[in-house]
């Protein structure tokens, strides 16, 4: 669900650039981080935005950068004018009905003047207006474009990683089925062992019928097939469905039953070290699900 794409809308008065950033997320968090969108376009905004992105935090950004003759301020010559009237009134009050003004002298008044209040107006527009709407509603769907391209091309590679890992997981159980016979013969001997240095003579077929008990007790042929269901099922899922992010994650939880059931049985080295490798397989393909829609 990580993802980042951006998008310009050249409008009258300057430019207009949205951006979207996602990172992983249950639903769809979205947040528009700008005052710029109006607020009877945000529904259909966010609208736009769940149905292209489904889940994920996800933030939408929009900066303005005006036309250097847009952005100017302009002078409220109407006040600055009465300013002026009433400053050359005063200067008659004061006893100086002849006052003239050079160029300099005009300058400098003319400077304090826009000094006081309101005579410089904002060039501040409304930036998103009716008119420049649908300019700005394409920048914003191809910015959409541009994120969810982002996250298929992220897709392909997190595809490359899970699968590679569900089948490391499989390699790893067969060479599990490979230890059984040892499994069986070990536990034999340590049986046989413990009961020689005991000094306890055993019943032959009391001892079988009792080793039959254990090896059922421990046997993990269902593990194994139900295992190995569940990397099929995983991989099925992801192949065939749009959004199998929320599945995925319940597949993972039976498949690390599985494995924790095998290690509690196992009763050998070798098996439990092949049991925590195929935890550390499980764990990064749990780390990686967060990321798959």
């Amino acid at each position: 669900m990580t993802g980042y794409g951006k998008a310009e809308a050249i409008l009258e008065h300057g430019k207009l650039t949205v951006e979207f950033r996602s990172v992983n997320g249950k639903n769809a968090d979205i947040a528009i981080k700008s005052s710029l969108l109006p607020k009877d376009r945000e529904i259909q905004v966010r609208k736009a935005i769940a149905e292209k992105l489904t889940r994920g935090s996800i933030d939408m950004f929009l900066t303005w950068e005006p036309n250097a003759a847009s952005g100017a301020a302009a002078i409220n010559s109407g006040l600055a004018l009465e300013y002026f009237r009433q400053l050359k009134n005063l200067t008659c009050e004061m006893g100086s009905p002849n006052v003239g003004f050079d160029k300099i002298s005009a300058a400098i008044l003319a400077c304090n003047i826009a000094k006081m209040p309101e005579v410089m107006e904002s060039g501040r527009k409304e930036v998103i207006t009716e008119e420049n709407w649908p300019v700005v509603e394409k920048a914003i769907n191809e910015a959409l474009e541009a994120i969810d391209k982002y996250r298929a091309e992220e897709g392909v590679s997190l595809y490359k990683d899970v699968s590679s890992r569900v089948s490391k997981i499989l390699s790893l159980y067969d060479r599990v089925e490979e230890l059984e016979p040892e499994r069986v013969q070990a536990t034999r001997e340590r049986i046989l062992k413990a009961a020689e240095e005991l000094k306890l003579k055993l019943d032959s077929e009391r001892f079988e019928q009792e080793m039959l008990f254990y090896l059922e007790k421990n046997d993990i042929n269902e593990e194994k097939v139900r295992l190995r269901q569940h990397c099929k099922y995983f991989m099925d899922t992801i192949d065939t469905e749009s959004c199998p992010g929320k599945k995925l994650g319940f597949i993972i939880q039976e498949m690390g039953r599985e494995i924790n059931t095998t290690g509690s049985k196992a009763n050998h080295a070798e098996i439990q070290k092949l049991v925590v490798q195929m935890k550390d397989e499980l764990e990064k393909i749990r780390e990686q699900s967060m990321n798959i829609l």
